[in-house]
């Protein structure tokens, strides 16, 4: 089988940390995150760097920080995983469902406009498949209707727009290191901000509610453990310092299909020129002609492991039972794309000879 996806790294990469964090016996709140937290810091151009135990923690720590309530609107790209739509509705707000670009996939600036009410008080922007397209954009018309910005970036390590990474352009950027991510700590997160307003919020609820004054703890609030243990950490360490040389590497086995399957009538996610693409899921729209699903199932039998490009969040069962209010755009993306493999050594010439062979 042709997996959907490899991880970029190696046990021989973290062996000696490894062995160092046994004997030591500290396997938690070392060295290793807060160098890890200052990698991505550093690498991102954050002022602050918190990590989560996922992306989804961290969407939901980041509408506590914005103290987003009940019944507060948020305002979410519909093409995405459930989660982001899932931390909105978790906390009693009601997520409004903005529809995206079926060239981009990502939300429409008029869509965003057109969906501002009073009772707004946030805007969350994916990057659709880690593509940044149009946030610059968006973060114009938040600040002209003083909306916080929080970053969906759950796949957009290593992406930038007009040469400004993510997690640097939004109000707060969140991102997931999970096993299906370029960059993975098997399970993982991250937040990064700029406003220092949000630094003794994070510090104390993502430590129990805890502050240590005159050498004792004191729980001033309450909070949680959302924490990244030592060994994972050395994995985000290893992968962040060549994370650069990945997407290069991703987006020359990105061209390379475009030029080959292109000509058979798939359409690529558009990309602007403004655009450092991570390439964190390789996604192309289906000729009009083909059943995606029936191609999925047919590359699987030739030994393919391909899926879905993302979900429409309006169209699942349960946001359209409750809020009736289903986006055309997203529910086309979610029926009518699909997810090639795409990292170093993936068999291409196979991959589309099959594609050639299907009928």
């Amino acid at each position: 089988m042709i997996k959907l996806i490899k991880p970029y790294i190696s046990f021989e990469e973290v062996e000696t940390e490894f062995k160092e964090i046994f004997e030591s016996g500290w396997f938690t709140k070392g060295k290793f995150v807060e160098e890890f937290r200052e990698d991505i810091k550093n690498y991102t151009s954050a002022k602050h760097a918190y990590l989560t135990t996922s992306a989804t923690t961290a969407l939901t720590m980041a509408l506590k920080a914005l103290d987003i309530k009940a019944c507060d609107e948020v305002i979410v790209s519909d093409f995405s995983f459930p989660a982001t739509a899932n931390v909105v509705e978790d906390i009693g707000a009601i997520p409004i469902f903005a529809d995206v670009s079926l060239e981009t996939f990502n939300m429409l600036s008029s869509e965003l406009e057109n969906k501002i009410t009073t009772k707004t008080k946030a805007v969350i922007f994916v990057d659709a498949l880690g593509s940044p397209d149009g946030i610059h954009e968006i973060k114009k018309i938040c600040q002209k209707h003083n909306l916080p910005l929080i970053e969906d970036g759950a796949c957009a390590i290593g992406s930038s727009e007009f040469g400004i990474r993510c997690g640097n352009i939004a109000d707060i950027t969140c991102f997931s290191f999970h096993p299906r991510k370029l960059l993975t700590t098997g399970e993982g997160g991250a937040i990064t901000f700029n406003d220092n307003k949000f630094v003794d919020f994070f510090d104390i609820k993502l430590n129990h509610g805890a502050v240590f004054t005159d050498g004792k703890f004191d729980f001033v609030d309450y909070g949680y453990n959302y924490r990244v243990p030592e060994l994972q950490c050395v994995m985000g360490i290893k992968q962040l310092q060549k994370l650069d040389i990945i997407v290069k590497s991703r987006n020359t086995t990105r061209d390379i299909f475009v030029k080959a399957i292109t000509p058979l009538g798939f359409e690529v996610q558009k990309v602007s020129s403004d655009i450092i693409y991570n390439v964190q899921s390789l996604v192309f729209k289906v000729p009009s002609n083909i059943n995606r699903d029936e191609l999925v199932s047919y590359l699987k039998e030739c030994g393919i492991e391909t899926t879905i490009g993302t979900y429409c969040l309006s169209g699942t069962t349960y946001y359209a039972n409750k809020y009736n209010d289903v986006q055309p755009n997203a529910m086309h993306l979610q029926d009518n794309t699909i997810t090639f493999p795409c990292y170093d050594g993936v068999d291409i010439e196979y991959i589309v000879n099959t594609l050639k062979l299907y009928k």
